[in-house]
């Protein structure tokens, strides 16, 4: 099979994916703010409550669309939710209340589950040797989604906080259209997989992967990882304007600054990263990395010194793909989807934990009534993850040694 056109599917679909997480968070606390009322601590709050009801969307959905794509392939549900991606996009361009923002932010969520069935296709059409640098691509995908995202929120943002829906609405037409004529079908009779609702829910998966030695604690420390990592778009919007008085411009050339690295290393350095140290380095070296930039960052007081270390940051960035890599070698090929459906679980239950950690975090750090004000106070949190996921991570070690 010729997988360039289809990659290049796969990628759009996960860039737009991830511009539904991005695109949102120049404009959020001035959306939230003129739908709702309220200052920008409460507007905070009701950031979480959005980006947590979108990821128990995915939390939910995304094992169910997984274990579909393994029944009746991966074509007809990637394509289906672009059309009601395409759709969400417009109902949240019209949102006139905090209510239909909610419900739009709760079908946007499910639309964009099928990162499961979109990683499942690269995993299908990839050997093994390939994966770890695909699943890289992923993640590139993702980084240049969160570039696109902030970038045109934050330009888009003069015209109104409603125009760069209508943009990304456009954006998932098109790829539909694009899919449409190009995607082919990548389960065969050979890796088909019965459904079963059993596998179909983040805990039946789990339960059923977990059977492979090493999967449960490697999937126990994505989730850790993912909860750690995901303080970037939780709470940056609202960090930079306490810390820094940044508009939503700003905003947005800081954290298309972070995702143009992101891509960059997820899409071409760590295939270099991965040769020089293997996975298990590979993991350590971002795990240490990760720990300094977020102490860097808790306490930086300087915007000038803050923008040179966003793009940064993002060089630690290479445990994701590494541990996806480890754990699809791991599995058979018929429960690829099934794996990337957990892993998207694993990454929305993060999301579901991540926006209400810190921003409750944040809310307490920078309240009028704080004995102490300290902005950066979630990425204190973030650095103690990144030490659970180390002792999580040589705790596998010492297991498969023994």
């Amino acid at each position: 099979m010729d997988s360039r056109l289809p990659l290049t599917f796969i990628m759009i679909t996960l860039v737009i994916d991830a511009m539904g997480i991005g695109l949102v968070l120049p404009v959020m606390p001035d959306l939230i703010e003129d739908v709702s009322g309220g200052n920008l601590a409460q507007a905070a709050i009701w950031g979480g409550i959005l980006s947590t009801s979108f990821a128990v969307m995915q939390f939910l959905f995304g094992p169910l669309l997984g274990t579909l794509s393994d029944r009746f392939g991966r074509r007809p549900v990637l394509l289906v939710s672009l059309l009601v991606m395409s759709l969400d996009y417009l109902v949240i361009a019209l949102a006139g209340s905090i209510w239909i923002l909610l419900a739009g932010r709760i079908v946007g969520g499910i639309a964009a589950s099928t990162q499961s069935t979109a990683t499942a296709f690269v995993a299908d059409i990839s050997t093994p040797e390939q994966k770890a640098a695909r699943f890289g691509m992923v993640g590139a995908s993702f980084g240049v989604g969160f570039v696109l995202g902030p970038l045109i929120g934050g330009l888009l943002a003069e015209y109104g906080t409603r125009a760069p829906f209508y943009m990304a609405s456009a954006l998932a037409a098109l790829n539909l259209v694009f899919g449409y004529f190009i995607l082919p079908e990548t389960v065969t009779d050979r890796i088909r997989r019965p459904f079963a609702w059993a596998r179909a829910n983040p805990l039946g998966a789990l339960l059923d992967l977990g059977r492979t030695p090493g999967v449960s604690r490697l999937v126990l420390m994505f989730f850790l990882y993912q909860v750690a990592f995901f303080v970037y778009p939780a709470i940056w919007a609202y960090f930079a304007k306490a810390r820094f008085g940044w508009d939503p411009q700003m905003v947005g050339v800081s954290l298309a600054m972070f995702g143009i690295s992101l891509a960059i290393v997820q899409g071409f350095l760590i295939r270099f990263v991965l040769r020089w140290l293997g996975d298990r380095g590979t993991v350590i070296y971002g795990l240490a990395f990760n720990t300094c930039a977020f102490i860097a960052l808790a306490f930086v007081a300087n915007g000038t010194i803050a923008l040179i270390l966003t793009p940064l940051t993002a060089l630690g960035a290479v445990v994701t793909p590494a541990l996806q890599g480890l754990m699809s070698r791991a599995i058979p090929d018929n429960s690829q989807g099934g794996l990337q459906g957990l892993l998207t679980s694993a990454g929305a239950l993060a999301m579901i934990v991540s926006p209400l950690l810190m921003t409750q975090v944040f809310w307490v750090a920078t309240a009028d009534s704080t004995p102490f004000y300290l902005p950066g106070a979630p990425f204190l949190v973030s650095m103690t993850l990144m030490f659970a996921c180390a002792w999580v991570f040589l705790g596998r070690d010492r297991t498969a040694s023994a």
